[in-house]
This record gives C-alpha cells, structure tokens and sequence, in this order.
C-alpha cells in the first residue's frame, strides 16, 4: 500500500496529453493496470517509434493502438513528466535567483546595476520568448500570460508538451503582437472548429510546423485559423499529395515543402496562390513539372507572383523542365544543386552556362549573382553550342518545330546577338565525307600505365562530343582536357586541337592519326 502513496498523481486528463520520459516525447494513450503486474502504467505512443516495443498489446490483450506496429510502451507515471504550464517554463527559462547575484554587478551603457536592488524582474518588455524543447503542457491561469509578457513578437514553442490547437491558441490569444510562432517537433490534436481561433493568431505572419507529422489536407484544415499568414514553413511532415488551398492562405508568400514525399503533378495546386514569391521543394523527389497552358517560349498564368524558387537535391535530369520554369513570369531567383543536369561535354561550368542561357530573366542562379558578362558569355556560348543543330533544322529559312520546342529561346538570342556564322558552325563536307568513320588511336604522354585506347570515330564528330567521350572514359572532367594530334604523314609535329565547336575533319585528322590526351 505505501508504494501507491508514493506515486505520483496522474492528472484525470491523462490519455492523449503529451509526455517527456528521459527528454524523449510521447503521447499517452492509457491509463491504467497491466496485469499480472500491480499498480498504475501509462501505455504511451513514442513520436520515435524505434524507441518502442510493441503495438499497445500485452499478454494477448490490447490496450491501446499505435500507427507503428512497435511504436508503444509501457511506463511507470514517475517515469513521465506531464510538464509545467507557459509562465512557470518563462521563469524557469529567463528567472535568475537574486539571492545569487546579491553582489554581481552588470554594466549598461556604463551604468551599473545591481540586481540586489531590483526587488522583481520584469518579463513585460521581452519581445521573443524561446523556449524550445522547454516542457510546455498548456496556458496556466487565465490572463496572466498578458500581464506578465504582453509584447512577445516572437514566440519558439518547438518539441514541447502541447498537445491540442487549443492549447496553444489560449496562449496566444494572450499575445496580441504576436508575429511569428516556431511550433515543430510537436503533436498537437487538431481543432474540430479551426475558425473559432482565428482571433487568437489574427496577427501571425510566420509560422514554421516542421517535423510534426502532419499531411496537407490537416494543414489546410487548421488553415482558417492563419488569416493573415505570410510565411509557413511544413518541412520534414507526411505530406504526399497536395490540394489546392480554397479560401485560406491566400496571404501566403513563402512556402517551404522541403523533405516531404511530394507527389509531384500536385505541386501545380498551388499554383493559383496569388501572392507567393519564394517555394521550396528541395528534396521532395521532384523529377518533372509541366506548364500546359501555354506553348514553350511563352508566359505560363501559373504561379503569377514566384520569384524565387529551390528544387535542389531532387531528380531533374531533362532540360526540357528547365524550358518549362522558364515559363514562370516572375522567376529570378533558382537553385538546383544536386540534379543530374548534365551537358553534352560532362562539365558543369557549360550546365550552368546552359541554365543561364534558357532563363532569360535569372539574376541569381543557385546562390550567385549573374552578371552582365556572365549572361552575355552563356548566351553567347549557347548560340554557338545549338548552332549547328539550328541550321541542321532549317536555320534562318525556316526552324523544324522540333529544335523550337527544345531551344524556346534561341530565336530570341538571335534576334539579340545575330545569328552564329555559317562559316564557324557549318561543316564542309565534300564527297561522302561526313559519315566516313576514322580509325583514331588515342595516346595518354603523362600517363605511362594507360594504354592506348582505339575507336573508329565519324569525321564530322566535333571535339565537344570527343571531349564527352572521353569524358566517360577517363572520369575526367571535359574541361580539363587538352587535345592534340600527330600524324605518320607528318612525323615530329603535334597539332593543337583547339575549339571544342570544330570537327575532326576540320582538323584534317585522317584514319590512322594519334590523338595524344593531356589533363591539367
């Protein structure tokens, strides 16, 4: 009997509050005896569930569910902190013990100060209140988070013991200028009624939900409660397909989706967002985007406001997605580190020059400021890149369809820069030379332990294309590589290979010729 006086009370409300067991958060689903064992356990939901050890059964019998067939526990109530209300983790968080610092003196603006005389320190003029991973279980007494913080601007409550919206929406309707609210790593119940509590958050711009296992139809359902919402970051959720936003965040400038399973022909349900200027979807499995309400080269009526968009470390690989954001009538500012964009050559320098060239209207390309003389060297460089392909599709005269839909600007870089001259990019080809095949041994000077490599390689190949070869070959970067040739006809003399646009042909190299491959 003395060890049912010792345990601690279990508040009535117990089943569905949160819980700390050794700064681990969990959910408490029961409340009650486990037999053959004796007194009170709490059966708890771990938001780790690899902390767990079975499914809410013992003995063949269920005591409660969890999502994760091992995602539950059983502890003892002294085990668990159910956690102290908003004001009491204030003071304990920014309260010092006066009968401490009696004596410690503190300079401002070289005046001293001695806490000794300052009978009560006072919260009133605090403009942010971080009380992060801090065991927040709810508002305490009515009204005294007013008296007692009125001007928090700024308020972290992430990975706390809030459990429902209701909780923290008493907290913050105590907080009229609130601004912005960090609430990640926390499992709140949602609101049957959001638009109840639309007063209490009726000043909040920013808010970040991070890691809280939430899927878009729960945020959209909380939603009403955000009405003047600017900025809402949901990054690390269960967020798969997302649906369009009817009548809530219409306000919304700044999306961060990142790291959540995004089904990807959903993303263009946000579209229709009036105001959003900035969007993240770096690591959501983005492969593809398509605008089809208008032909490539043209202005999309989607997403009319975005000009800053990350699709970094997804799985883009087809220029032609670059050819679809290009559609995007507000977009000037892009990152998509980590793609597989690749160029023809392997190097990424003529990716880059490539990206810069197809969005006319890029100021700052994953991080860096384009300049004047950027655009104009990748604009420049892409006309001459295409250009032989252009007049392969009919050039001046008349562009196959095809070579439009997969260069939409070039027409326009003509029309800036003048056309790439025929002279440069068009290949003489007298007789049948262009499909002869040349028999090219290829020489590694500062490499003695490479053998040589053999290829039968076309005539009219360019050494863009020779470059990527070997490229693949070696695993070393196009642009590192130096080319020359020698001949039989003309013992002792090496011949530079010196532009990546011309062909082998233009170089006279015959069947037979040496080509000797140098790397810096």
């Amino acid at each position: 009997m003395g060890v049912d006086h010792m345990e601690p009370e279990v508040p009535t409300d117990a089943v569905g509050r949160r819980v700390s067991c050794g700064g681990h958060r969990a959910t408490v689903r029961y409340v009650g005896s486990v037999p053959p064992t004796t007194g009170l356990w709490l059966g708890v939901e771990w938001d780790d569930p690899d902390r767990g050890k079975h499914d809410g059964s013992h003995g063949g019998v269920q005591y409660f569910t969890c999502r994760h067939p091992k995602g539950g526990s059983f502890v003892r109530p002294a085990k668990a902190s159910f956690g102290v209300d908003y004001l009491t983790a204030v003071r304990q968080k920014y309260e010092i013990d006066t009968e401490e610092v009696l004596s410690e003196k503190i300079s401002i603006s070289s005046k001293n100060l001695e806490w000794g005389r300052i009978k009560k320190r006072s919260f009133d003029g605090l403009p942010s209140v971080l009380l992060s991973h801090c065991e927040v279980n709810g508002p305490g007494a009515d009204g005294e988070i007013r008296r007692t913080t009125p001007n928090i601007q700024w308020l972290d409550l992430s990975g706390t013991l809030l459990s429902c919206w209701g909780d923290v929406a008493a907290i913050a309707q105590q907080l009229d200028v609130l601004k912005g609210l960090q609430l990640s790593s926390n499992r709140l119940r949602l609101p049957a009624d959001p638009s109840a509590h639309f007063q209490s958050f009726c000043c909040l711009k920013v808010l970040a939900l991070n890691s809280c296992d939430l899927t878009w139809t729960q945020i959209l359902h909380c939603a009403p409660m955000w009405p003047q919402l600017e900025d809402l970051s949901v990054e690390a959720n269960s967020i798969t397909e997302l649906q369009r936003p009817v009548e809530v965040l219409q306000s919304l400038k700044s999306l961060s989706l990142s790291n959540n399973p995004l089904l990807q022909q959903s993303v263009l349900s946000l579209s229709a967002l009036p105001r959003l200027e900035n969007l993240n979807l770096s690591r959501t499995g983005l492969s593809h985007i398509q605008f089809d309400d208008v032909a490539p080269g043209s202005r999309t009526s989607m997403f009319p406001a975005l000009k800053k968009l990350d699709v970094e470390h997804n799985n883009i690989t087809e220029w032609c997605v670059v050819d679809e954001l290009a559609k995007l009538p507000s977009l000037v500012q892009f990152s998509c580190l980590g793609n597989q964009l690749a160029s023809g050559d392997g190097n990424p320098k003529t990716a880059q020059q490539i990206l810069i060239a197809k969005l006319g209207q890029l100021v700052i390309l994953n991080r860096c400021e384009i300049n004047h003389d950027d655009r104009r060297g990748a604009e420049l460089d892409y006309i001459k890149m295409f250009g032989a392909e252009w007049l392969k599709a009919g050039g001046p005269h008349q562009t196959s369809s095809h070579f439009t839909s997969q260069h939409p600007r070039y027409q326009i870089l003509i029309d800036k820069y003048g056309a790439p001259e025929e002279g440069e990019l068009k290949k003489p080809e007298p007789f049948a030379l262009k499909n002869q095949l040349l028999k090219i041994r290829f020489e590694f000077p500062d490499d003695a332990d490479r053998k040589p490599i053999e290829k039968k390689l076309p005539a009219s190949m360019v050494v863009q294309k020779v470059k990527g070869l070997l490229h693949r070959l070696l695993k070393v970067p196009a642009a590192d590589l130096r080319l020359t040739y020698t001949s039989p006809k003309r013992v002792g003399t090496e011949f530079e290979i010196d532009s990546d646009l011309k062909t082998l042909q233009f170089y006279s190299i015959e069947d037979g010729d040496q080509v000797l491959v140098r790397w810096s």
